[in-house]
């Protein structure tokens, strides 16, 4: 296993598989900012074994972040760094990043005028940018691709599934619970007085709502399930008899 060594935005290798380690506050919007400048526009030589096999434009690149805020956060600051970086390119930017200086000086001066074009145009590119959240960029694969991947052409993409689970919920206290007599019906509601109380307690359940299946999955797959597994399918098990009284 090879040791972690100290990130250089200028000559990391721009193919095969990558892993950066990054706490917060620690520079990641600008690194993938200048990774994507990089990407653009290819490599500085024809022997530049750091850079991908070709330039690429906006649509062929793939940023994925947490959330939709940052998603659009991060496209702006890919645009701006590619405006920037443009500018300094036209050698308009002496002031500007020395990192982009940097950048700059690995590139025959010949070349500038051409690469200024390349950066510029990309940043006009960006509305078309493949920069989304994870979520929503499986979303966007599933309903291009839905005859490889058997999926229906209209999916809705839920992010808040709680209204969902309180459709479950309600559907369950009317189809199990309505058709009970008065007093089934009494001891239901001594421990839950209607179906959103129902949902709340069911509902500290659902991270753990995987293991309940574990017990038989271990026993058709003994060797793939640890004992930590089962201790927590039994422990959720358990948290059930004490939810149903």
């Amino acid at each position: 296993m090879s040791q972690p060594a100290p990130l250089n935005p200028l000559s990391l290798p721009l193919h095969g598989s990558r892993l950066i380690e990054a706490s917060a506050g620690t520079g990641k919007t600008f690194t993938i900012a200048l990774l994507y400048v990089r990407l653009v526009l290819g490599g500085h030589r024809v022997d530049d074994d750091t850079a991908f096999v070709r330039p690429l434009t906006p649509p062929e690149i793939l940023v994925v972040t947490f959330t939709n805020a940052a998603t659009q956060e991060l496209r702006e600051r890919i645009r701006n760094r590619l405006v920037e970086a443009a500018e300094v390119f036209r050698a308009d930017g002496q002031e500007s990043d020395s990192l982009l200086l940097e950048l700059r000086d690995q590139y025959d001066p010949a070349t500038w005028p051409a690469c200024s074009r390349r950066l510029a145009l990309a940043a006009e590119w960006m509305d078309e940018a493949a920069v989304s959240t994870i979520h929503s960029w499986c979303y966007r694969m599933l309903r291009e691709h839905a005859f490889d991947s058997g999926s229906l052409f209209s999916l809705n993409l839920e992010n808040d599934q709680r209204e969902l689970e309180q459709e479950v919920v309600r559907d369950y206290w009317r189809s199990f619970y309505y058709p009970l007599d008065s007093d089934a019906l009494g001891t239901v509601i001594s421990y839950w007085k209607s179906p959103d109380d129902l949902h709340i307690l069911v509902q500290r359940l659902l991270p753990e709502s995987e293991a309940l299946g574990a017990k038989a999955r271990a026993q058709r797959h003994p060797g793939r399930h640890s004992g930590r597994t089962r201790r927590k399918a039994q422990r959720t098990q358990s948290a059930l008899v004490r939810l149903a009284g």
